[in-house]
């Protein structure tokens, strides 16, 4: 790609970044709102299911960062669908962000996938994107994590 100018500042597109690159914008990011909500501390999150042999074929991947989880993939292999097992990896989840302090999780999906599978975990819609992909909707949920109290949920306290 050709390479751009402005202000004295040169930047190239690529889709095959040098090493580094991602960690460098980031940090440069964070730099700019550190004063204001403290530094960024992504905590990474996988929790993979394996079939007999020890492959990866499915599971979830995320990330915990200023008291939310960050649900980026979930998926269950099709014969293990209709069991519970996406119901307990998002359960795993919200164990683990909660015993990080996270008071809350987010997560997209398309209106094509999972959306009745969220709503059916507490998750609420809050946007959406229309035609994406074009004739579908990325829908994004979230959901505050609360500790029951008779028949309502109310707030989890957390410390950090």
């Amino acid at each position: 790609m050709d390479a751009l100018t402005a202000g004295g500042f040169g930047f190239v597109a690529s889709d095959t970044p040098d090493v580094g690159t991602f960690e460098a914008i980031f940090d440069a990011l964070d730099a700019t709102s550190r004063a204001l909500v403290g530094p960024a501390r992504p905590h990474l999150l996988a929790i993979s299911i394996r079939d007999d042999g020890g492959s990866v074929v499915g599971g979830l991947w995320g990330y915990t960062v200023f008291h939310w989880l960050h649900v980026q993939m979930l998926v269950v292999p099709e014969k293990l669908r209709g069991f519970g097992v996406g119901s307990n990896l998002m359960a795993a989840a919200e164990a683990v962000a909660r015993e990080r302090g996270c008071h809350s999780a987010y997560v997209d999906t398309f209106s094509f996938q999972a959306a009745p599978f969220y709503r059916k975990l507490g998750f609420t819609p809050f946007g959406v994107l229309d035609d994406f992909p074009p004739g579908h909707h990325r829908v994004f949920f979230r959901k505050r994590f609360g500790a029951t109290c008779g028949s309502r949920e109310v707030p989890c306290q957390v410390g950090a």
